[in-house]
């Protein structure tokens, strides 16, 4: 789950990561109350949506830029009034764009140098690793790849917990002295805390800055959070903006369903995460393009099944189905008459082509060939995925 930066921001304050002063408002009513908050001066305005490079990015109607310095509070006013309700493009929203439902105020700081610093998961040690630039208010991305030497990876230990001396090499890295090494000390043990604390599977300051006056602060903040560990932080739960996530992904969601829309057109229902990177796999080796992830998991009901053929059939784009199952703990009959009574249901015309091997397939391919619908059998996955490839095509 991810949240704005507002909130990241109000997050971080918690466990005393210093931000620049701000405020959020929804409306342009809220404009004047959010503003009275901040001291008179230069101000930014910044769109809130879940999606970098909001800075360089274009809104539907030609305004340029999602994040703007305003010299007063008066002329951030007339800014976040071209931002709010308009529809921001960036490299990561795709064309589409997202619309700016809630802007954010902040009072503009005086930047004497820009770090990077995040905090995230490294699946492959199963630690936390924080990881530190001096190249900051860039896409780290870039940094990794040009000049890799610049970044700093320091890998701690669950069990044991962020050590003084591996907050020392990472101050050491960044260059930092004196009252900036102190006060950076501080807030890179903060910010650990956040990251532990609340379940997150990644928190992330780009810039980090510090200021002539020897703080340090975090210019901008992204966090997210482990799903699996959201029924411990109701408080978080409620962060949660719907707006910002794919309506089919949060019908999912309600249904114990993992999706994720693709951009292809032919649809995967598949049980096993595994199973399901491997059908987009070989959709995408004989020529064609997934439309989705979709997981029912190892132990799914007929009505879960039902619900997936509803959510797939949401997406406009999507051209043919194919499901693939591999029934271990699941039984590919209840698959078989989900699959009926959803096809039933829903009404289906676009091809379909199943594929069911394993526990009980033999009761499963007999209530699919009683059924009298319309559907193609698949005898090995390569099978069903050159066959729905080509139906599609």
């Amino acid at each position: 789950m991810n949240i704005h930066e507002y909130q990241a921001k109000a997050l971080f304050e918690k466990y005393g990561v210093p931000v620049p002063k701000g405020a959020p408002a929804t409306t342009r009513e809220e404009f004047i109350t959010a503003l009275a908050q901040l001291p008179e001066g230069p101000t930014m305005v910044k769109s809130q949506i879940h999606a970098g490079g909001r800075g360089k990015g274009t809104f539907t109607d030609g305004y340029k830029g999602g994040v703007k310095f305003c010299p007063t509070k008066a002329e951030a006013k007339e800014v976040a009034a071209k931002m709010l309700g308009n529809t921001l493009v960036t490299l990561q929203t795709g064309p589409a764009g997202r619309k700016v439902q809630t802007v954010y105020f902040t009072v503009a700081s005086d930047i004497k140098k820009e770090y990077y610093l995040a905090i995230l998961l490294d699946r492959a040690t199963s630690r936390p690793v924080i990881v530190a630039s001096t190249e900051g208010g860039v896409e780290i991305e870039k940094v990794a790849h040009e000049t890799p030497e610049k970044i700093t990876k320091v890998f701690v230990d669950p069990a044991y917990g962020l050590a003084d001396y591996q907050v020392r090499q990472i101050i050491f890295s960044l260059g930092l002295t004196g009252a900036e090494a102190k006060n950076a000390a501080k807030l890179i043990r903060n910010l650990y805390q956040c990251f532990w604390a609340t379940d997150a599977s990644m928190v992330e300051i780009n810039p980090l800055i510090t200021t002539p006056t020897g703080d340090v602060l975090a210019l901008d903040a992204k966090v997210s959070f482990d799903d699996n560990a959201l029924f411990r932080h109701p408080d978080i739960v409620a962060l949660r903006d719907l707006n910002e996530e794919d309506p089919k992904e949060i019908e999912a969601s309600k249904h114990e369903l993992n999706y994720i829309a693709l951009d292809g057109n032919i649809a995967c229902l598949v049980n096993g995460a595994g199973l399901a990177m491997s059908t987009m796999d070989i959709i995408k080796h004989f020529g064609g393009n997934p439309a989705n992830f979709l997981d029912v998991g190892g132990g799914a009901s007929r009505e879960q099944v039902v619900a997936a053929f509803k959510i797939i059939l949401g997406d406009p784009n999507v051209q043919g189905i194919f499901v693939n199952i591999f029934g271990g703990i699941m039984d590919c009959n209840v698959i078989a008459q989900g699959i009926v009574d959803a096809v039933k249901e829903v009404g289906l015309k676009l091809p379909l082509v199943v594929r069911l091997e394993g526990n009980n397939v033999v009761a499963g391919k007999k209530t699919l060939a009683d059924s009298g619908l319309a559907l193609v059998s698949g005898d090995s996955m390569a099978d069903a995925a050159q066959k729905i490839v080509k139906l599609v095509a």
